[in-house]
């Protein structure tokens, strides 16, 4: 792809670290038992579950954003309106995020591909701000390395093999 394949050049950095980060969150979680996905090791950190839930919240709100379809993924009532994590709750199992996560990874990829600069200019509001889709993107893009690389941290914490980048 060349960023003059896009309907707005400024996606095309993002869809590379997208693309990367699209294979990275499957290879992060590659292995880990639903069990240890929801083992904090006694602390108040997100585990692995609510981190990869999250994620995926994030994608589907995206690509609902980007092309007005009504998205959700199987554990939008757990994620949406920014929840945090909640204590005592069984999270939907690493295996279906990741079938959700190749689902809408396609339609947003496709999505960013189409995006329209009056669409990226275009307001959004979100808790407490207003900012464009654009700067949304921007920050999503970075919040999705963060958190796999919080994923990729609670596998060794979890005495998991390190995740493999390629």
């Amino acid at each position: 792809m060349k960023a003059s394949d896009l309907k707005d050049s400024r996606l095309y950095g993002f869809i590379i670290l997208y693309d990367m980060q699209t294979d990275f969150f499957l290879s992060a979680l590659e292995g880990i038992s639903d069990t240890d996905a929801h083992n904090r090791h006694d602390t108040k950190a997100n585990h692995v579950a609510w981190l990869a839930g999250s994620l995926l919240q994030q994608r589907y709100e995206q690509a609902g954003i980007l092309t007005g379809q009504d998205l959700k993924q199987t554990g939008d009532a757990l994620f949406k309106d920014n929840q945090g994590i909640k204590d005592n709750v069984t999270y939907p199992s690493l295996e279906q995020y990741k079938n959700e996560w190749k689902k809408v990874s396609t339609i947003l990829r496709e999505a960013f591909i189409n995006a329209t600069t009056e669409k990226l200019d275009s307001m959004i509001d979100i808790p407490g701000m207003k900012i464009t889709v654009f700067e949304l993107i921007s920050f999503s893009i970075y919040r999705e390395a963060n958190c796999i690389g919080q994923i990729a941290l609670w596998r060794r914490l979890l005495g998991y093999d390190a995740m493999k980048y390629m």
